[in-house]
């Protein structure tokens, strides 16, 4: 984890990404709302100040060189493609773009944001894997789906196969702090049961859940090899970095994160 060239008080990742892709993510701290969103709440449905979120998506706007569009998640697995013309508020959970200037964006308290990046750059895209996204259906959660896209609009758009995706996983609810009940598990472990190494029983129907490494499973199970960031170490959780990260579980009223992913050529 390193802190990001756009400020030093937020997060660059730490992975190999080609030439004019450039990553970030955002922390609690260097904007403008007042206690509990303190201080740079990206987040617009929380219940702050509307004028304080836009000041704060300002200085996002400012620090990146991009326009970030924010999307309106709703756990799903839908992936949008974005240009120039989509607005904030569009409803997924997942984003993909190859229009330079154009920044993907997550937001996040607790749920595990997702970058991904080809190795020749031609598509950036972001995902947001809380666990019923992660999940899915049928074995296909916001992540397969974000990479069907990529492998799709790389073949349609650009007449070769630029498929050979990175990823990197950014701070989430760590795995001492993700407390779930057996709905959780059994979503997991009935589609893979390799799942059931990330969870640790607690007792009447209680597990705390790895986050991350489901994440880690399930990109590896699409020969996503590549991936980078978030291990589950006490340095990513949302929980208990409270002076770094806002946190829904810990909170209950709670400013969101960003995660911005964009190319510049």
């Amino acid at each position: 984890m390193t802190r990001s060239t756009a400020r030093t008080d937020w997060l660059t990742p730490d992975w190999p990404a080609p030439a004019g892709v450039h990553a970030v993510c955002t922390t609690r701290v260097g904007g403008v709302s007042n206690a509990p969103y303190d201080s740079l709440n990206l987040g617009d449905h929380v219940g702050d100040d509307p004028a304080q979120v836009a000041a704060n998506r300002a200085i996002l706007q400012q620090a990146i060189g991009a326009q970030p569009v924010f999307l309106t998640q709703v756990h799903g697995t839908e992936v949008l493609r974005l240009d120039a013309t989509t607005p904030n508020a569009s409803v997924g959970d997942a984003c993909i773009t190859d229009v330079p200037g154009i920044a993907c964006t997550i937001m996040v308290a607790d749920c595990l944001p997702v970058l991904f990046t080809t190795r020749k750059g031609a598509w950036v895209g972001a995902a947001h894997a809380g666990w019923r996204g992660l999940a899915g259906n049928g074995g296909v959660g916001v992540l397969e789906q974000t990479y069907q896209s990529f492998c799709a609009l790389a073949l349609m758009e650009k007449g070769q196969v630029d498929t050979e995706v990175i990823a990197w996983l950014g701070p989430c609810i760590g795995p001492t702090a993700f407390e779930v009940g057996d709905e959780v598990r059994t979503a997991f472990v009935e589609q893979d049961t390799q799942a059931e190494q990330m969870f640790v029983p607690l007792g009447g129907g209680k597990w705390l859940a790895n986050l991350a490494g489901l994440a880690r499973q399930r990109l590896a199970g699409m020969g996503i090899t590549q991936v980078y960031g978030n291990d589950g170490s006490a340095d990513w959780c949302t929980v208990t970095q409270s002076s770094w990260f806002f946190s829904h579980r810990r909170d209950r009223v709670s400013g969101r994160l960003a995660v911005s992913i964009w190319r510049d050529t």
